[in-house]
């Protein structure tokens, strides 16, 4: 199969790529792992389920609207139950890898003149106590139940954490019915005023979540944070506390908390994945890119969350931007400006920093983890034997995963490396994938049969 553009990710930046590309005459082939596209801001519930108003889960929901009309009025060739597992330069281009279906064992490719990547990213969890109880789910997993799946998450809920992600998760699901024990975000209401300049543009937005809590009554603790979760065979309840200015519980402010769900999020992370295997420059945790939403490497662009985390209405604009210059620079034109999204993108970026910079987990989190706390799920290695490799000399990420195991299993470090990181008392650092996602042997072995043997 070949295209010009290959569009990755099905998300508001891939989405509002492959429409601006492909309104100006070249031929897009948009992937995406889900079987509908929209991505996780916009995740759609199965036909066969009959909602009858899956906008009441939604958060600009004519925005999606209008990108899906105009994806079916377009040009814009679609394959979802495309999972992309790797991506390599080829003579005349790229070759995008992609497993097929649920089981995800067979392979095809799809070779563009160039690539766009818009594989947003993925949550970020800090261990804690009884966090691998069934019961605990990440936020963002409670909000894709029930967006996804109608499905809500379980009759009384803690919703935890830190971030933006925490108020559309607790007011949908208090919609959906379910009794919201509390709204625990560890950051305070100080440090979002410190930014009141960036953040002036979200005011209505969040006193729109502000007045749905209200109505439903759901308590509102800042400056307080999850220090145990507890319960035998399942979730029965949660211990939270106050938090001192530095960071650190308050003595003598411990509270239960009776709940079946807890849902957890401490922000996201970029997927960087396939950029990193290209060779693109990161620039912290991030892709890097110039004015034009390009990597360092040529044919190679990158918009939305990928290139930093900044929410849905960032990765429009980043979208629309590097869909418009991929285009030009494929026809041999220069770029036409987007005057109004690069506008847009400033401020919004912005404002994504400033999130970023108040809603940062409180610093002293890895002194409340225990010994017998596991923190690499896929191993089963406890922060207990993570430590034990930081006092025989270990003091980063690729260390403690050699003495311990800890970032080996299925996820790859994904859900660990952060806990990792912090304990071992270093900044977060990209993990150098060969590939995307795991990929049967069979596949690999007919990517590259052996030649010459008799």
């Amino acid at each position: 199969m070949r295209t010009d553009l290959a569009v990755i990710g099905a998300g508001p930046a891939g989405l509002a790529a492959a429409l601006a590309a492909s309104a100006r005459g070249v031929r897009v082939t948009l992937v995406d792992a889900a079987t509908q596209t929209g991505g996780q801001f916009y995740r759609q519930p199965a036909a066969g389920l009959g909602a009858g108003r899956p906008e009441a889960l939604h958060h600009r929901w004519r925005t999606w609207e209008r990108l899906r009309d105009g994806l079916a009025a377009s040009a814009v060739r679609v394959l979802t139950d495309h999972h992309v597992w790797s991506v390599e330069h080829t003579a005349d281009g790229f070759a995008v890898h992609a497993l097929l279906g649920p089981e995800q064992e067979e392979s095809v490719e799809v070779h563009a003149r160039a690539v766009l990547l818009a594989t947003g990213g993925y949550e970020q969890v800090l261990p804690f106590p009884g966090w691998t109880l069934p019961g605990v789910v990440t936020a963002g997993g409670a909000q894709a139940m029930l967006k996804g799946g109608l499905v809500a998450a379980g009759r009384r809920a803690v919703v935890a954490g830190t971030g933006p992600l925490l108020l559309p998760v607790a007011t949908g699901l208090a919609a959906a019915g379910v009794e919201v024990a509390a709204l625990v975000e560890s950051a305070g209401p100080r440090r979002l005023a410190r930014h009141g300049r960036a953040l002036a543009g979200k005011i209505p937005e969040g006193a729109g979540y502000a007045a749905r809590l209200l109505r439903h009554r759901v308590p509102v603790l800042v400056r307080h944070t999850v220090v145990r979760a507890h319960g035998d065979e399942r979730l029965t309840g949660v211990t939270v506390a106050a938090l001192d200015t530095d960071g650190r519980v308050r003595p003598g402010t411990e509270r239960h908390l009776p709940c079946d769900t807890l849902a957890a999020g401490h922000g996201m992370l970029p997927h960087t994945d396939l950029a990193e295997s290209l060779g693109c420059r990161l620039d912290g945790l991030a892709v890097a890119v110039d004015t034009e939403q390009r990597t360092d490497v040529p044919g190679v662009w990158a918009a939305g969350e990928a290139t930093g985390i900044g929410g849905a209405a960032l990765a429009l604009a980043e979208g629309h931007i590097a869909g418009r210059s991929a285009a030009a620079r494929l026809q041999g034109t220069a770029p036409d400006p987007a005057p109004a999204a690069l506008t847009s993108r400033t401020r919004l970026r912005r404002s994504a920093a400033a999130l970023d910079t108040a809603y940062a987990p409180p610093a002293h989190w890895p002194e409340r983890i225990t010994d017998d706390t596991v923190v690499c799920r896929c191993e089963e290695v406890t922060a207990g034997a993570v430590r034990e490799a930081l006092n025989l000399g270990a003091g980063d990420e690729r260390t403690v995963k050699l003495l311990t195991r800890a970032g080996m299993g299925w996820c790859q470090g994904r859900m660990c490396g952060t806990a990792v990181s912090g304990l071992a008392g270093c900044a977060p650092t990209p993990a150098k994938r060969p590939f995307a996602r795991p990929v049967p042997l069979g596949v690999l072995a007919r990517q590259h049969p052996q030649e010459g043997l008799s």
